[in-house]
């Protein structure tokens, strides 16, 4: 009988209150690895803080934190709720706000694992389509997003932050149906 090695341990669920340091650090390790121009990040205990308030108490029932794991690790996370954008269908449309694999974890399939099971926890809550913005310049994203289903919609925006640094961003979407 010849030894068979256990493949890793990989899922994805919804996030527990005890991921939010996890999160918290991939947050800005890809934040930084985005904007490595980025004057200031927030602190570690301070995002971890938000994650565990937002994961222990959401603001709304379809307000979810969807994670991929590598046995204990948080290898990615994805933040998504109802859409709020002016056009949007509330009881039809869902947004990712927030997607991010650790860069360190790029191309190991966690993003495509998350991806699914965000798809899967959307169509659970009701939702029949997804919004996602995107950076302009973000080519290897929205390439990703496309290969996967996700299309532009023709909508675009303009961010700006507090120093005055200005974030232009377009809409992708896909059918969740």
């Amino acid at each position: 009988m010849t030894d068979i090695e256990p493949g890793p341990d990989v899922s994805a669920r919804l996030a527990w209150p005890d991921d939010a340091d996890a999160i918290a650090r991939l947050q800005i390790a890809a934040w930084r690895q985005a904007y490595p121009a980025a004057v200031e990040t927030p602190e570690a205990a301070e995002l971890s803080e938000r994650w565990n308030a937002l994961i222990s108490r959401p603001p709304e029932a379809k307000v979810r934190v969807i994670v991929a794991v590598e046995r204990a690790d948080v290898r990615a996370f994805a933040l998504v709720h109802p859409s709020s954008d002016p056009d949007a269908d509330v009881r039809a449309d869902a947004e990712i706000a927030e997607l991010a694999v650790d860069p360190d974890q790029l191309g190991a399939g966690h993003g495509s694992r998350l991806m699914h099971a965000v798809a899967d926890t959307l169509r659970a809550d009701g939702f029949t389509r997804a919004v996602w913005w995107l950076d302009t310049t973000d080519d290897v994203r929205r390439r990703w997003a496309t290969d996967a289903g996700w299309g532009t919609d023709g909508a675009h925006r303009e961010l700006e932050s507090d120093d005055g640094t200005r974030l232009k961003q377009v809409r992708l979407h896909t059918a969740l149906a």
